[in-house]
Order: structure tokens, then C-alpha cells, then sequence
């Protein structure tokens, strides 16, 4: 951890690669936010577009208090999304 992040603090993804789905063609990283009331809903959404990996980073306000259950309500959020829009996400 570098300095500057342990000085001013860090809103690094409490999530790993590793929890990461395949839903649709889409790769959905779950990424929730540490915050004062818990867990911002966050997820990074990706998918190989004409050879290129295009990435879209979902940011909810919603918080929720829980890391497991905000988890599993960004890749819902996500796949809802994708449900809704799929490659216009990008």
C-alpha cells in the first residue's frame, strides 16, 4: 500500500478477480465499496468487443451493511443491467 493511500485513506474494492461470473457473454467482478454505512454497491462489468475488452464500472448510492449480501446484489444489479441493455452498455 503506497503512502499517499495509508495517509488519505483508499476505497479499493473489498472483492477479488476471483469472484468473478460468467452471465450472457459478460464477465461480472463484484466490487463493493467500503463505506461509513457499510457497503457501496459496485461491479465491473466487461465483455471482448470486435477484439477489444470494453469495461463498464456500475456505481450504486445504495449502501448495505453486509459484504456477502452487497456482493451478491451488485452481480444482480449487473445482470440486470445487462438484461436491459447488453452490448449498448458499452
Amino acid at each position: 500500500m503506497s503512502l499517499l493511500s495509508r495517509l488519505f485513506g483508499s476505497k479499493k474494492s473489498e472483492s477479488s478477480v476471483d469472484a468473478s461470473i460468467e452471465y450472457q457473454g459478460f464477465r461480472i467482478t463484484p466490487a463493493p465499496m467500503k463505506e461509513s454505512q457499510g457497503f457501496r454497491l459496485c461491479a465491473v462489468i466487461e465483455k471482448e468487443v470486435d477484439g477489444e475488452l470494453k469495461s463498464h464500472r456500475l456505481i450504486r448510492a445504495d449502501t448495505i451493511a453486509n459484504l456477502d449480501q452487497c456482493t451478491e446484489a451488485s452481480i444482480d444489479k449487473a445482470k440486470q443491467m445487462i438484461d436491459q441493455l447488453g452490448d449498448r452498455l458499452f
